[in-house]
């Protein structure tokens, strides 16, 4: 908490960046080139935080795609060099196993070259609740359909005190750390996350990322576990969390960063872009067994993400062909000559950019 709060952001860059040498010895920065893919808007969680999901009983706004949608995404995709889809919706109250079962295998039978990086630890724990099976079995099974990697969907802040206001119907940080640590145990690759900016506290951004170096160093012996951690602001724009700070609805004891009650710490009165530098940075210092850290700049912007790549990123993450939930919220950082604007921003920063899959081998 010292480093995070009192650290000038100058000295704190490069102590992380220091760090990332040791990680990733070489002058280069990796990217990728894949498709975010929602295939249901249906939710039963209700996050506060999010404006792309609808309820059960709004038929007029769900959706779920059929298999033929995917069909022109994955052709798009692969026209423009990738080779992955990042697959996530909502916890659907009338999809079990099964039907994911289903969709990967048509999936994969109509691309086998297709890697698919899919669902997430909450999507997990509803799958299994739903088709009563344990989180182990549901892992395997939709392994042997055709899930390649586990995404860190659906940390935002493992905290329970900030999960029960902003998602009560989510798992618990608990069980989202099980789910991790059984794919671990089965070998599995995944990423980590962290939406930070709501209304958690410092102390409560450091328990989770503690949290999380503590599950890495559980993981079996010759296991990636967490192969890389992404950080990003959460983005607030027409969501019920700010309806309701801004009608004076929040509860006692929950406040936002706008507010004062919040800003009492004054050394918590970063810039946004120095926030996330600090968050990036501190990441990289806190997490010494994962590693890769990604800067996500689709909701920071390029510049600030190219910053971070001399605050411990070693990776920008994806060129985003498409991207639903975080612009449903008021992201618009959306690039607009795909890699080639990507990879401009690495060289300009001093790097050399090299295409990755999503183990990190070159593609």
């Amino acid at each position: 908490m010292r480093l995070y709060r009192e650290v000038p952001l100058e000295e704190l860059s490069g102590m992380a960046d220091a760090e990332r040498f040791r990680h990733v010895p070489e002058r280069r920065v990796s990217y990728q080139i894949d498709r975010n893919v929602n295939y249901t808007n249906v939710c039963l969680s209700g996050c506060k935080f999010c404006n792309f999901h609808c309820r059960p009983d709004q038929p007029e706004k769900a959706y779920t795609l059929d298999f033929e949608d995917y069909l022109p995404k994955i052709a798009e995709m692969k026209a423009l060099g990738g080779d992955q889809l990042l697959l996530q919706g909502g916890l659907h109250p009338k999809y079990g196993i099964d039907w994911y079962e289903t969709l990967f295998r048509r999936l994969k039978e109509a691309e086998p070259s297709l890697k698919l990086n899919a669902l997430g630890p909450p999507e997990i724990a509803h799958i299994a609740r739903v088709s009563k099976l344990s989180y182990h079995d549901v892992l395997v099974r939709l392994r042997a359909a055709g899930l390649d990697t586990l995404p860190g969907a659906g940390a935002e802040i493992l905290v329970d005190r900030v999960r029960k206001f902003l998602s009560p119907a989510k798992p618990t940080a608990q069980q989202w750390l099980d789910v991790m640590g059984e794919a671990h145990r089965l070998g599995m690759s995944t990423t980590a996350t962290m939406v930070y900016g709501h209304i958690e506290t410092l102390e409560e951004r450091i328990d989770h990322l503690l949290a999380l170096r503590a599950l890495q160093d559980r993981r079996p012996a010759g296991t990636p576990g967490f192969r890389a951690f992404i950080c990003w602001p959460m983005q607030l724009t027409g969501t019920e969390l700010l309806r309701l700070a801004d009608a004076g609805r929040l509860p006692a004891g929950i406040t936002l960063p706008g507010e004062p009650a919040w800003q009492a710490d004054p050394s918590c009165r970063w810039r946004p872009d120095e926030e996330f530098l600090r968050t990036v940075a501190i990441a990289r210092l806190v997490l010494d067994n994962v590693d890769h850290i990604q800067a996500s700049w689709l909701t920071v912007g390029l510049d600030t993400g190219a910053r971070a790549l001399h605050a411990g990123a070693d990776d920008m993450g994806s060129i985003m062909i498409e991207e639903n939930v975080v612009s449903a919220a008021g992201a618009r950082h959306l690039l607009q000559e795909g890699e080639h604007t990507l990879r401009t921003a690495i060289e300009a920063a001093g790097f050399t950019p090299w295409l990755r899959d999503q183990c990190y081998q070159p593609r």
